[in-house]
């Protein structure tokens, strides 16, 4: 089983671009986030065209969380239960006997911002609810843009970003607490080469230069991450024309 998250960064733009990686690389599930369409303008006969399942949940505009899948996906819920929130940035669903969730975390905009204390709340309300999830469903794997890099490996310059947000000490630790839920971050799993990154910002040319973070994340339950085989970040995309500033990462779960 393959199982993929990419922030498109809209998927009306990025629409034919999800397609063709799809046609490119046949994974099992692809998580979508910031779709930044609304439900009723979700394209669905595109995906059910294709043979694919589809689940999403989405705002205008902003946010917005797709799961696209070969297999059915059954028991779908929008948004985390135990935080009420009017933004648009988790839906899950079970494929075959596998509980994955696509998050959208907040990006916290500055470290002294309104923002990052929402960002902060929401992490919180994501551990508990992961953590009574994982009683229920012992196979989970959490896919998405979690706007943490959880080490200074994972910055292409630590001492630049030391402090800022998508960085700082407490985000960090709020990504801490969501492996202390024996959830593992499948990348780190196996041996990579040095900067691999997942996002570049779109100034500075920064993807020439590979200025980015590893941002994207796949974090998999104990009996998941037991027969996961590899995981890797698929920068193809980012070269595109008109790219999303994130990239696609894949696991495979044998």
């Amino acid at each position: 089983m393959k199982l993929a998250t990419w922030n498109v960064n809209s998927l009306k733009v990025r629409l034919t671009q999800v397609l063709q990686w799809l046609a490119d690389n046949p994974v099992d599930v692809l998580c979508l986030q910031e779709t930044k369409t609304t439900d009723d303008k979700f394209p669905i006969a595109v995906f059910e065209e294709l043979g694919f399942h589809i689940a999403f949940s989405g705002q205008k505009t902003y946010n917005g969380v797709a799961i696209i899948s070969k297999h059915p996906i059954t028991d779908v819920v929008k948004n985390n239960p135990l935080f009420p929130d009017e933004q648009q940035r988790i839906i899950s669903g079970t494929i075959n006997d596998v509980r994955v969730i696509c998050a959208y975390v907040p990006n916290g905009q500055s470290v002294d911002s309104d923002k990052y204390q929402y960002k902060l709340k929401w992490l919180e309300g994501l551990h508990e609810w992961l953590a009574a999830e994982l009683k229920t469903h012992p196979k989970l794997a959490i896919l998405g843009d979690y706007n943490i890099a959880p080490a200074d490996c994972d910055v292409h310059d630590p001492v630049v970003w030391q402090g800022q947000v998508l960085v700082s000490d407490r985000e960090r630790e709020a990504f801490q607490k969501l492996g202390a839920l024996n959830l593992v971050d499948a990348f780190r799993l196996f041996d990579q080469a040095d900067k691999t990154f997942s996002w570049w910002d779109y100034r500075q040319m920064a993807f020439r230069r590979n200025m980015g973070l590893r941002i994207d994340h796949i974090l998999l339950s104990a009996p998941l991450a037991a027969r996961c085989s590899a995981c890797v970040i698929d920068k193809v995309p980012r070269k595109w024309e008109q790219p999303s500033d994130h990239t696609p990462v894949i696991a495979t779960i044998d």
